[in-house]
């Protein structure tokens, strides 16, 4: 089970890490939620009628880890806007939608945070992580998003980009970032595989 997710009879997932790839994955998580930011909401003197109605961003984010994260619904993000009705389409999406993305990647990177730190509470060199099927899907969006965040860093575009990196010399600034997404990738993919009917 080393590094890989396995079914649980319950509809679950299992997966054995040790102490440096909890720190890891905590740390990503961490540095996700970060950037994400707070949810308009999180003021404690916010008023809670007035997070109902909350309009979010029309403009695209400037980072284009966020584009990549909360990309445009219509058109491509990295082209300039030819069509001034597509603009505007994106615009009024992104004006009601993205509020609600950012807070369920929030709940996402939340879950992984403290299924970790539950894990690291009992602290023996490592341990075996179970999850529930709820948590699983919240790992697997977690997991997804921390991916397109680091490859977004990588300015991974398309599968030629990937197979570069796997060509990487080990004194590349790059590597270890490089070393995160593919082993995050094997960890998506494994979780995948336990969620299939």
């Amino acid at each position: 089970m080393p590094g890989t997710f396995e079914p649980l009879p319950d509809g679950g997932a299992a997966v054995a890490l040790d102490d440096v790839e909890i720190s890891i994955i905590r740390s990503l998580a961490v540095q996700l939620l970060e950037l994400i930011g707070p949810g308009p909401g999180e003021d404690a003197s916010a008023d809670p009628l007035a997070e109902l109605f909350a309009e979010g961003p029309s403009e695209p984010p400037s980072d284009p880890v966020l584009r990549r994260l909360f990309p445009d619904a219509y058109g491509d993000p990295e082209q300039p806007a030819e069509d001034l009705e597509q603009k505007a389409h994106s615009a009024e999406f992104r004006r009601y939608t993205e509020n609600d993305l950012r807070a369920g990647k929030r709940d996402n990177a939340l879950a992984v945070i403290r299924s970790l730190d539950e894990l690291a509470s009992a602290g023996d060199g490592g341990a075996v992580l179970e999850l529930t099927p709820e948590q699983s899907q919240q790992w697997l969006g977690a997991l997804n998003d921390l991916r397109l965040a680091i490859g977004s860093r990588l300015e991974i575009v398309d599968e030629d980009d990937t197979d570069l990196l796997y060509r990487l010399p080990d004194e590349d600034p790059r590597k270890p970032m490089v070393m995160a997404y593919l082993w995050l990738g094997g960890l998506q993919e494994t979780l995948i595989s336990t969620l299939m009917p």
